[in-house]
């Protein structure tokens, strides 16, 4: 499926032109964030939490502590919204009504499954761990058996979501365009800055070669 059908729920209704259905869009743009807003409803309050997670073909991977009410609320399999938001500049117009964002977002909505197969949830994990920082997985040590008891995986499978995406120069009233105020983008991009070495570092241990390649992708040359 190359196109994902817009719903009721995920149908935009605001500025429809900036929104996206194709599956590449959606995959690319969780392919680029690194923080997914995780929203849900525990007994009748809503809460929204921050967490890491990683794709791997149509299905997004999340976890956290066994021991964590979140977790716990998402494997039950209530109704969840995944939202991951990628900045890529401010937009400042003449007019502080038209001041934006440039971004890139995506929303999934839909019920996430515990990952109860012990091989499935390595996977899950070594999926979420290639999305933050490939090559790290190969080289840190396997969680062990108590590692993996104390933590919670849950799987949500991209078949309802949407994404909506902001480009381009601020939009002014056409009678704003000559006021001598200075309007434009103000690019944005996450940067990574040189490594801190553990102080308890083992004797020999050296920035590896999959770090050196994500700072040089990230703007930094050290």
């Amino acid at each position: 499926m190359s196109r994902f059908e817009p719903t009721a729920k995920t149908k935009l209704r605001r500025l429809p032109k900036r929104g996206a259905f194709d599956r590449k869009t959606v995959e690319d743009i969780l392919d680029a964030g690194f923080v997914a807003h995780v929203g849900f409803v525990d007994g009748g309050q809503p809460f929204v939490l921050p967490m890491i997670y990683g794709r791997d073909g149509g299905m997004v991977y999340l976890h956290g502590s066994a021991g964590g009410r979140h977790l716990r609320a998402l494997a039950a399999g209530g109704n969840i919204c995944v939202t991951v938001t990628v900045v890529d500049g401010l937009v400042l117009a003449r007019s502080a009504f038209h001041h934006s964002m440039n971004y890139r977002c995506v929303v999934v909505l839909g019920r996430a499954e515990k990952v109860s197969d012990q091989t499935q949830k390595l996977r899950a994990l070594e999926i979420i761990s290639e999305h933050v920082l490939p090559g790290r997985w190969q080289d840190a040590r396997k969680p062990n058996a108590a590692e993996m008891k104390q933590t919670l995986v849950v799987a949500l499978p991209l078949s309802e979501c949407s994404a909506k995406i902001r480009t381009g120069p601020p939009l002014d009233e056409e009678e704003d365009y000559s006021l001598p105020i200075w309007a434009g983008v103000v690019p944005m991009k996450t940067v990574f800055g040189a490594p801190a070495a553990d102080l308890r570092l083992a004797a020999g241990g050296r920035v590896p070669d999959y770090l050196k390649k994500a700072l040089a992708s990230h703007g930094c040359g050290n």
